[in-house]
């Protein structure tokens, strides 16, 4: 669908200016580090069950409660961070997903070679067929359901085969822009 620039874009992207921005700078691209990587895997779980607009207008207020997702300070957390970030109106405050953060945080530190070399030692050897029409678009692959069980496995939490193939195209390891959009391929 063609946005108000004229761009053609997947349609996902135009009911909030969040999501343009969102689409047109980041969605599909690669991330440098493992700090992005956590604060994309952090924000992925929270989504779990929301909309991911909702994430998008408190991202700033995210990273100031996990410390612009330091591994270190995140993982060195406490009971009473725990109770502080509960009371963040800036966040999504869900007990579960707040101690998975903290959790994932110090099972992050423990991978060899650091989270986003592990995440990508996942990455799908092959591109499908761009799809045509959001109806296309997988929500899962055999690649997220194995790294969901490698990161299960390792002691990370709301990492579900759904949540990692977000992952995976947020981060820009699966390109799901639709075949017209203007951002497909770059």
């Amino acid at each position: 669908m063609a946005g108000e620039d004229g761009r053609l874009r997947c349609p996902w992207a135009l009911s909030a200016p969040e999501y343009v921005d969102y689409h047109d700078h980041e969605w599909g691209r690669p991330v440098a580090d493992d700090r992005a990587m956590f604060e994309r895997l952090t924000l992925e779980a929270f989504q779990s069950g929301l909309s991911w607009l909702i994430i998008l207008r408190k991202r700033e207020g995210f990273r100031a409660a996990f410390d612009n997702f330091e591994l270190a300070t995140v993982a060195s957390y406490d009971g009473s961070d725990v109770e502080r970030l509960l009371a963040d109106t800036g966040i999504v405050r869900n007990r579960a997903k707040i101690e998975a953060a903290i959790a994932n945080a110090g099972a992050a530190l423990e991978l060899e070679g650091g989270l986003l070399a592990h995440v990508h030692r996942f990455a799908p050897d092959t591109q499908f067929d761009p799809p045509q029409r959001v109806g296309e678009v997988r929500s899962q692959s055999e690649e997220s359901k194995a790294l969901a069980k490698d990161l299960r496995k390792r002691g990370f939490r709301f990492v579900g085969p759904t949540t990692m193939y977000a992952l995976m195209q947020a981060t820009g390891m699966v390109d799901d822009h639709l075949a017209d959009c203007w951002r497909r391929g770059h």
